[in-house]
């Protein structure tokens, strides 16, 4: 019996691809098998004021966990040059905490570290810089949203490198207010807020400019961030507070390189990652990447507000709630708690005909702002 053609040419092409399936061995890179965990050094040294240090490991590819793990039970100390360290005592895990100090302006300091496994790191004595007051945080409205600037200068024409970070923080609703709470299979009135919350949020990229190509030591105008309009951060009070370092040029290219490495990489043209040298090495072992960089300077810092009424008008802001579906009544001949007890709704209000016959309720999600900020008011919100 002949094949027909067509026929043949299907079989072929299914025994070419058994042949084939057969010889695949999957390959996994030297990196994927990798146990190596880095040590990653986040801080700096204030000469006038707390000096907050946290550590952690860096994550390999194959790791399941999203956040690295911090470095806990390690002894950290800020050591002068020819003088005493100071200790710094572990606030939360992997975070390392000082007391208040003031550094001698002339003199040179470095950090220490030794891991609860005896592993010692340090960092290089490094000179303390004076920061500059930051002039203004500035705003302007734009076609598309709300550009934020920073301005600052140094009279003495000394420090020339700059890095900011930031805080946002906003006040924000869920779609639904309630006024009621469920306990111990009573619905009562609610004593607690659940409608009115805050956000904070740290700045996600690297800010850093510098002046030293120009003849005054002055940065004019550095768009820092920018929002969208119809931000949901703007929907109601927006403030952002800007934090000001200044850098020796090796900090600042270390930021540079890191900033290369983590926001300009992806794209054929863009720059290769490069080898991120810090100014921290294991003491027994200088091979051995620790990643961090450590200075020593004083902060300066500058809050401002800015209000819905200042912002366009027609602007349409966003909740952050998108997907909420309406809430729906349910009557006291239903099983109600079925409903409540398990948290997954929340009583809103009463439904009275004129007397109680049930309650509207809807999805927590939708209704406890806790879920996704804090309803405690900051200490410096009006």
């Amino acid at each position: 019996m002949r094949l027909k053609k067509g026929n043949f040419i299907n079989c072929f092409i299914w025994l070419l691809w058994l042949l084939l399936s057969s010889c695949v061995e999957p390959y996994e890179p030297k990196v994927l098998r990798s146990v190596s965990k880095f040590l990653v050094v986040d801080g700096f040294i204030n000469s006038q004021g707390i000096t907050t240090i946290k550590l952690a490991r860096t994550l390999n590819l194959t790791d399941t966990l999203n956040l690295p793990e911090p470095e806990t039970k390690a002894q950290v100390q800020v050591e002068e040059e020819n003088g005493a360290p100071y200790l710094l005592t572990e606030k939360n895990p992997g975070t390392y905490v000082s007391g208040k100090q003031t550094l001698h302006a002339s003199r040179r300091y470095r950090l220490l570290i030794q891991t609860a496994a005896g592993t010692k790191y340090a960092s290089a004595f490094v000179s303390v810089r004076p920061t500059p007051e930051i002039d203004s945080v500035s705003w302007r409205v734009e076609s598309n949203g709300l550009q934020i600037y920073v301005d600052t200068h140094d009279p003495q024409n000394n420090t020339h490198y700059y890095r900011w970070e930031y805080e946002n923080t906003w006040e924000f609703t869920p779609p639904y207010n309630s006024v009621l709470s469920y306990v111990i299979d009573t619905v009562l009135i609610r004593r607690d807020d659940i409608y009115h919350c805050w956000k904070t949020e740290i700045s996600p990229r690297i800010s850093i400019s510098n002046s030293i190509k120009l003849s005054q030591d002055v940065i004019a105008q550095y768009p820092l961030l920018f929002l969208p309009a119809g931000s949901e951060k703007l929907r109601y009070r927006y403030s952002i507070l800007v934090k000001q370092y200044a850098q020796t040029a090796e900090e600042y290219q270390y930021w540079e390189m890191l900033q290369k490495n983590t926001e300009q990489i992806g794209g054929l043209t863009d720059p290769l990652p490069s080898r991120l040298t810090g100014n921290i090495q294991n003491l027994t072992n200088p091979d051995e990447p620790v990643i961090g960089y450590i200075g020593a300077y004083s902060l300066r810092e500058k809050r401002i507000f800015i209000t819905n009424e200042e912002l366009p008008q027609e602007w349409v802001y966003e909740s952050g709630y998108s997907d909420c579906e309406e809430p729906f009544p349910i009557y006291l001949g239903d099983n109600i708690a079925a409903y409540l007890k398990a948290g997954k709704y929340i009583p809103l209000y009463p439904i009275a005909r004129p007397g109680l016959i049930g309650y509207y309720i809807a999805s927590q999600e939708c209704t406890d702002c806790r879920l996704k900020g804090t309803n405690m008011k900051p200490d410096f919100w009006p």
